[in-house]
């Protein structure tokens, strides 16, 4: 039997990974970090929405989920704000990614009286 090998540390002259997903006004989007053969990694994930709230509506709300690779992370709901304007909900959270693995990022927006306006997934490697 041979003993596991541990990460080999990234090099001093490379960049940290820095990954990013635009998903605009849409219900769901996915960052997917591929995998590294060499090391393990560890991201400071933020997940940022925005909706847009109609002077006239009734009792508005958002929510958003979020997942990393399927596992809930978090979840919450709240009454919407700002009528005629915006409001938005955002998630930090850290993860670290052994090596070998990809990650995958899901953001999920539902709401009511309100309509998806913008979508920001960012990944960066600390």
């Amino acid at each position: 039997m041979t003993a596991a090998k541990p990460p080999v540390p990234r090099p001093a002259t490379d960049k940290p990974e820095r990954w990013q997903l635009d998903g605009g006004d849409a219900a769901t989007a996915t960052l997917t970090i591929p995998a590294d053969a060499r090391r393990e990694r560890r991201f400071e994930i933020a997940c940022a929405v925005t909706v847009a709230v109609p002077e006239q509506a009734a009792a508005p709300w958002l929510q958003v989920t979020v997942q990393a690779n399927g596992t809930q992370q978090w979840r919450h709901r709240v009454a919407a704000h700002n009528p005629g304007a915006w409001d938005g909900l955002d998630y930090r959270f850290s993860r670290n990614v052994p090596v070998g693995q990809a990650l995958r990022v899901t953001v999920s927006v539902a709401g009511l009286g309100v309509r998806r306006r913008t979508m920001l997934i960012e990944a960066d490697e600390t």
